[in-house]
């Protein structure tokens, strides 16, 4: 997974979430709900960052911890969804 969407998401978390700091950032694979890190409105508030900020489409049925539980889940799900759009057929 790309360094990039890692950190970017991490940013993210940090100034939305920890409100700066960086000292209480959760390691990649920490769970950001049991931690509380995050709640129901955060996630939302995430799929709109990542929406925007990595111009992706987040389907309803995608938004499940297997792809928003921590840090690392995040930037697979974005990388996947990227990698697909950028192999999907031209029209698709």
């Amino acid at each position: 997974m790309p360094q990039s969407i890692n950190a970017d998401i991490r940013a993210f978390i940090i100034e939305n979430f920890l409100f700066g700091d960086a000292a209480d950032a959760p390691e990649d694979d920490a769970s950001l709900i049991e931690n509380d890190i995050v709640d129901s409105t955060g996630i939302l508030e995430m799929v709109s960052f990542l929406e925007e900020h990595f111009a992706i489409d987040v389907a309803d049925p995608e938004i499940v911890p297997e792809n928003f539980d921590t840090i690392a889940r995040l930037s697979a799900f974005v990388a996947g969804k990227k990698k697909a759009r950028e192999t999907a057929p031209a029209g698709a």
